[in-house]
């Protein structure tokens, strides 16, 4: 989550409360946060010299307003081109993706060269899995149990097959 914050920072300084917006206005679609977990977040930021948190007034109320530094810059961009590790790195590719704007168009396409390596790596995984199974003679007792287990396996090929095609048109010119 630091980097996602790292990144909403990058469009100018934000408040806690802000952040929490942004969260519930578009990023919540791919990564649920609550208000705890961002102010957790940004303490380690501003504790990392990532992220400084500035006194502003508005209105005759003070805020505090966090804007990105240049080591938390750095860092972000460096996460950015890295490569995707987990288990399930949907939420980390559709953040990446999410953010690729803030990157410089060179920086982008070494942004989406990961992502795109590491799903073609995962769907050669399942690949392989499914032309093992499908060369397995199933025993008629377990048809039923093979069945929707396959059926899984195949979703997970499709949604991989869908991914790499989504970065294809998110690389295409507008």
């Amino acid at each position: 989550m630091q980097f996602l914050i790292l990144g909403l920072l990058l469009d100018g300084p934000l408040t806690l409360y802000d952040l929490h917006k942004r969260f519930r206005a578009g990023v919540s679609l791919f990564y649920a946060a609550s208000f705890g977990s961002i102010q957790r977040a940004l303490r380690q930021l501003e504790t990392q010299g990532w992220a400084v948190p500035e006194d502003a007034h508005h209105g005759g109320r003070r805020r505090k307003l966090y804007a990105v530094s240049e080591s938390g810059r750095a860092a972000w961009r460096e996460w950015m081109t890295s490569p995707l590790t987990g288990a399930d790195p949907e939420q980390l590719m559709l953040a990446r993706v999410y953010l690729l704007g803030s990157l410089p168009s060179a920086a982008r396409e070494d942004a989406v060269a990961v992502i795109r390596a590491r799903l073609a790596e995962d769907h050669a995984r399942l690949s392989a899995l499914a032309d093992e199974l499908d060369a397995t003679d199933v025993p008629t007792a377990v048809a039923e149990v093979y069945r929707y287990r396959r059926a899984t396996l195949e979703y997970g090929l499709r949604s991989h097959r869908l991914a790499l095609g989504w970065l294809d048109d998110v690389e295409a010119p507008a």
